[in-house]
């Protein structure tokens, strides 16, 4: 009989925050534990879901729209907060970890109520909204960057440097280090705009490449994201110009294209920019402009400075300066090999085994949990916030 601790992970509905509870999950798992996931209806729809981890979701209001706004989020948080205090006591959980979000506040609210441990862990080098607001009342905060803005002084004893867990299939493109470019050999650059990808790459890096000598030109290949209302565009602009592209708006396999590419132009989500260190992959970045306490510019902070990365705030985002810098990096003997260097000297390899660690430290010692022989089902833990959501309405 084996003393398995039960964890439950708490995450917004983006792929930021999904998937590095996904990645913590799996680990958990893999240790033996067993772990549900509370997110919203966006969150549990974003691929890469650990077959054993158990799914809910329970009501979380976005802080938006007004006084009327605000009130309907109170209530809705309230709602939440009940039937996470009722899922707290079926399944028991050792440690709440939360991974930003609203729909990641109802449960560590209700840890706080229920007396169990919790964790945050912040993505972004800026600390989010909600991890803002629970920062005081958790155990420990876990963080992706060394510079962290926003982030409370007074909490510096509470602050971990773990980094963002990335995919195992994103390690094993470190491991085998970047791929051979020579001097005449052909270049392959990957262009990712997020999950939807983004207009603005795909109004200028076509032009951009236009600009580049022909030599240049016969030398690239490039693998394109682009939204389904930009892509005809763009394969016609290649086409044109005689480049071999493939563009589609969705890759699933990311960490190939990745492995495969000596290049990559990228939004700088957290996801991104984590996988992007740990591959070592060179990278020129353009933030996106409208993000949230502008944390898509801080999060390439470090790897600018480290010479790993090229950032262009997005006006500044032009086919002339994107060519020149492309023309830069792919004449000057080894500026790619050693950009992609640095960029690897960023990266935190370790990130999901040591966030992992972290929440298991919070946990009861081994010798003193319960030996669960009859834990809930997962029929028994949904029947209980059926019912909650029942009595609710």
């Amino acid at each position: 009989m084996t003393a398995t601790r039960h964890f439950l992970l708490a995450a917004g509905g983006t792929g930021g925050h999904m998937l590095p509870a996904y990645a913590l999950a799996g680990e958990l798992i893999a240790r033996g534990h067993r772990v549900a996931l509370v997110s919203d209806d966006r969150g549990l729809n974003i691929p890469g879901k650990p077959a054993e981890l158990d799914a809910h979701v329970l009501p979380a209001g976005r802080v938006a729209g007004g006084p009327i706004g605000w009130i309907k989020a109170a209530l809705a948080i309230r709602k939440g907060r009940r039937m996470a205090i009722d899922l707290i006591g079926e399944f028991d959980p050792a440690v709440v970890v939360g991974f930003g979000g609203y729909p990641s506040l109802p449960s560590l609210l209700a840890a706080r109520a229920t007396k169990r441990p919790s964790v945050i862990h912040e993505q972004n080098a800026v600390l989010g909204r909600t991890n803002r607001l629970m920062a005081e009342r958790v155990n420990a905060i876990a963080v992706a960057y060394r510079n962290i803005h926003r982030f409370p002084p007074a909490l510096a004893d509470r602050r971990h440097l773990t980094g963002n867990p990335v995919r195992e299939e994103v390690i094993a493109i470190r491991e085998e280090g970047y791929p051979p470019l020579p001097e005449d050999g052909i270049l392959r650059l990957l262009v990712v705009g997020g999950s939807l990808g983004a207009t603005v790459l795909s109004e200028v890096v076509p032009a951009a490449i236009a600009m580049l000598p022909r030599a240049l030109l016969d030398r690239l290949q490039i693998v394109q994201q682009a939204r389904e209302a930009d892509i005809e565009a763009v394969r016609a602009k290649y086409a044109e110009l005689g480049v071999a592209a493939e563009c589609a708006p969705y890759f699933a396999d990311i960490p190939d294209r990745m492995r495969w590419a000596h290049l990559v132009i990228a939004r700088a989500g957290a996801s991104t920019v984590a996988e992007l260190a740990c591959a070592g992959r060179p990278a020129i970045f353009i933030p996106y402009p409208h993000a949230m306490d502008n944390h898509q510019t801080y999060n390439v902070a470090d790897l600018v400075e480290a010479r790993g990365a090229i950032a262009f705030a997005q006006p500044d985002f032009t086919p002339a300066a994107l060519a020149k810098q492309i023309q830069r990096m792919a004449l000057e003997p080894g500026a790619l090999e050693e950009a992609a260097e640095h960029a690897a000297g960023c990266g935190l390899p370790n990130a999901t085994r040591d966030l992992a660690d972290l929440v298991e430290s919070l946990a009861a010692p081994p010798m003193m949990d319960v030996i669960r022989v009859g834990a809930p089902s997962r029929a028994a833990v949904a029947g209980s916030v059926a019912a909650t959501r029942s009595g609710d309405k």
